[in-house]
C-alpha cells in the first residue's frame, strides 16, 4: 500500500530494474535520475572553478562619480521635487554604481547607504552589467 504523501515517481519498469540493479551494486546513479528521484531545492546561481562560499562584508565608501537624472516634464504637484535643470531636489535618487558587484552588493547590504535605501521603500532593481 503507497503511502499517502509518497512522490509518484514517472519511471518505466525497465529504468526501475536497471535502478535497483545500480544500488545493488553500489554504482552510482546515472544524472538523469536525479531530477526525477530527489527535489532540488537549491536556487539558481552561478558556479565555475575556484569560486568560494565567502561572502565579503568589507564596506566600502560610496562617492558620486555621475549623478544621472533625466528631465521631466513637470506638473505642479512635482515642481517641488526638480529644479530648473531637471535634477532632483529630494527623496531617492538612482545611483550608478561602478566596482566589484560582489562587493558592493555587500556594501549596500550593511553600508552608508543601507539606511537611505530602507527608508525609501528598498531597493526595486539592480542591475549588473555583465563583463
Amino acid at each position: 500500500m503507497a503511502k499517502p504523501n509518497a512522490p509518484a515517481y514517472d519511471l518505466t519498469d525497465a529504468e526501475k530494474r536497471d535502478l535497483t540493479a545500480l544500488l545493488q551494486q553500489g554504482k552510482p546513479l546515472p544524472e538523469k535520475y536525479r531530477f526525477i528521484l530527489f527535489e532540488d531545492k537549491r536556487e539558481v546561481e552561478l558556479v565555475w572553478n575556484g569560486k568560494t562560499r565567502e561572502v565579503c562584508t568589507t564596506v566600502l565608501p560610496f562617492q558620486t562619480l555621475e549623478h544621472v537624472d533625466e528631465p521631466r516634464k513637470e506638473t505642479k504637484s512635482q515642481e517641488d521635487l526638480f529644479d530648473a535643470r531637471g535634477r532632483q531636489q529630494k527623496g531617492w535618487t538612482n545611483k550608478l554604481i561602478w566596482g566589484d558587484n560582489k562587493l558592493i552588493l555587500a556594501s549596500l547590504k550593511a553600508g552608508a547607504l543601507r539606511r537611505q535605501i530602507e527608508d525609501a521603500g528598498g531597493l526595486k532593481l539592480i542591475y549588473i552589467d555583465p563583463p
